[in-house]
């Protein structure tokens, strides 16, 4: 499986070429640097009102929400603060130390000339180049600002929300960068006036505060999400119901797409009775109803077969088919590299059809066809998986074996050696390096990302914290939009994105930039239908494994660093 290298990570990039992934013909809104667009000027503009639709399904009540039929947020500016580009930087080092500087490929032309200036000063009318963003703010200023400063309704692909669980605010804030230990203590929450605005919102009515902090947030998410996007909300087991609820009312339940369990503890840490959950969970939405405006990719998970009694049967480089010994299903490293190990499977059809009902001849023997499915087809009446033809060509390529009074399909663990990712993800443990309190394995937002986004696509964390969402987006070629109310948590995932080091992936087409995707690994899926028809077989596309390009490495794409005011308002 691809990954990021880290910065301390040695094969030593002055031997490589350092690259980027730009996002070529992708633009983003002239945004203002700090200070040229005033408190007063941010005051003045139109408060947006969202509404609730009354005319629902049953949906989840709690203390308010009767009279919350809508909410206003003010409409205020995102300001520049800080460009940041990793590359011009360490390419600034080499210089200073009199290195050379290694050119990059042709991946992308050189950055566009500068706008006139009554673009560069007409904030907001005119586009520019993309680059990444890193806003310290309330989630709810910047998605409205988003909304209708920048006019990117319906442009995020995916959106990822690790909100607080709605347990304590004990492991949600954490008051200075190189402490992670996190107590209920005001002198914690003081430290930050952002923070005590986020725990005042979030916490003043208990649970009920926490839904109607979540649901407004939830809603604007999924203004900004296109018609192909997907949402996933990060919680524990404690509310996931109410998660759920809350989605299914502003989603709809016919776009539920799954609620993924992901491992996150190595061992069970509570002393308090019952049985404690290892895990989170994630709750999927798709914003389109129709699947046919889904954008959903299909992960894959190697099928592990040593050990299972089912996979009992070998075939050598001659030919040569026996049955394993126990020790040889148990360890696999008993066998020859070049043995194809086996499974045989039942060739009895889904359904009964007269063209498939036939008596085969088999080495000297006349079998009979299988029973069908007995809630499809009246008892004593049976039928093949293929027809006629199809069982010569099964035959031919020896992809039939005796057992006992039937015949059986020999299935190769080479024709299809992977397996459909479930939503139980077990594999994803904890990080061994964390910088943040609260801080997910990338490996869960990964899927995520993979599952419901292409390269060049924009994904966007409401919820940064230590920012694994943009350093996942930014190591599989995402744009990415991220935010938060800490300053902590904007400085960890600052220092994050600066530091970190990717593979280079080949592109599929270079000169047209990220957005024309990876060149991927395939396996193949082998199929009974694709032998006994002739047909070629599929093709499976491993999203998660791209191909290297080891002449090269790539830190962090251009980023900005953006404050917003926060302005008080009534909710």
């Amino acid at each position: 499986m691809a990954r990021a290298r880290k910065a301390g990570d040695k094969p030593a990039a002055g031997k490589r070429r350092i690259g980027q992934y730009d996002h070529k013909g992708q633009k983003r809104r002239n945004n203002p640097p700090v200070g040229l667009v005033t408190e007063a000027t941010d005051r003045d503009a139109p408060k947006k009102r969202y509404a609730y639709d009354p005319h629902l399904d049953p949906t989840l009540t709690w203390a308010g929400k009767a009279e919350h039929t809508s909410f206003e947020v003010p409409t205020v500016s995102l300001h520049v603060h800080e460009r940041i580009d990793p590359k011009t930087i360490m390419e600034a080092v080499r210089r200073k130390n009199g290195m050379p500087v290694p050119v990059q490929g042709s991946l992308f032309e050189a950055p566009e000339e500068n706008p006139p200036l009554r673009e560069a000063i007409d904030f907001y009318q005119h586009a520019h180049a993309w680059s990444n963003r890193l806003i310290a703010g309330d989630s709810l200023l910047v998605m409205n600002s988003l909304l209708e400063k920048e006019g990117m309704a319906g442009k995020v692909q995916m959106v990822y929300i690790d909100p607080p669980y709605g347990i304590d605010y004990a492991s949600n804030f954490q008051p200075f960068v190189d402490q992670r230990t996190v107590k209920e203590r005001d002198e914690d929450l003081s430290q930050e006036p952002e923070t005590i605005c986020a725990f005042r919102d979030t916490w003043s009515l208990g649970i009920h505060s926490y839904l109607a902090y979540l649901r407004d947030r939830l809603k604007l998410a999924v203004e900004l999400l296109s018609n192909t996007g997907s949402l996933f909300v990060q919680i524990g087991d404690e509310n996931v119901h109410l998660v759920r609820m809350i989605l299914d009312e502003l989603m709809r339940p016919e776009n539920f797409m799954g609620q993924i369990f992901f491992r996150k503890k190595m061992m069970p840490l509570s002393k308090k009775p019952g049985c404690e959950s290892m895990g989170d969970y994630l709750v999927w939405y798709a914003k389109s109803r129709p699947d046919a405006e889904k954008k959903i990719r299909q992960l894959f998970v190697r099928q592990e077969v040593e050990g299972d009694e089912s996979w009992k049967f070998i075939e050598d480089v001659d030919g040569q088919r026996r049955r394993l010994r126990p020790e040889e299903i148990a360890n696999h490293r008993l066998l020859a590299r070049s043995a194809r190990v086996y499974s045989t499977i039942s060739m009895k059809p889904r359904e009964y059809r007269a063209n498939q009902d036939f008596n085969f001849e088999f080495e000297g023997t006349l079998y009979p066809p299988p029973g069908g499915n007995p809630a499809r087809t009246p008892d004593g009446v049976h039928s093949w998986s293929t027809t006629s033809d199809g069982m010569q060509r099964l035959r031919l390529a020896h992809r039939i074996q005796a057992d006992g009074n039937s015949l059986r399909y020999v299935l190769f663990h080479d024709d299809y050696p992977v397996m459909r990712l479930t939503a139980s993800w077990v594999d994803t443990a904890p990080p061994t390096d964390m910088s943040f309190v609260v801080q997910t394995a990338p490996l869960v937002v990964q899927r995520c990302l993979l599952m419901a986004t292409d390269p060049g696509d924009l994904v966007l964390d409401p919820t940064c914290g230590s920012g694994t969402t943009s350093f996942v987006a930014e190591q599989w070629g995402r744009r990415w939009i991220t935010c938060d109310t800490s300053r902590v948590a904007v400085t960890l995932a600052k220092q994050r994105l600066m530091t970190g080091v990717f593979d280079y992936y080949e592109l599929a087409h270079p000169a047209e930039g990220v957005g024309s995707g990876f060149v991927y690994k395939t396996v193949p899926h082998v199929t009974l239908k694709s032998i006994a028809h002739n047909e070629l077989s599929r093709q499976e596309t491993l999203y998660d494994q791209p191909r290297v390009d080891g002449s090269r490495v790539r830190v962090t794409g251009p980023f900005t660093v953006e404050p917003c005011r926060r302005l008080p308002y009534d909710r």
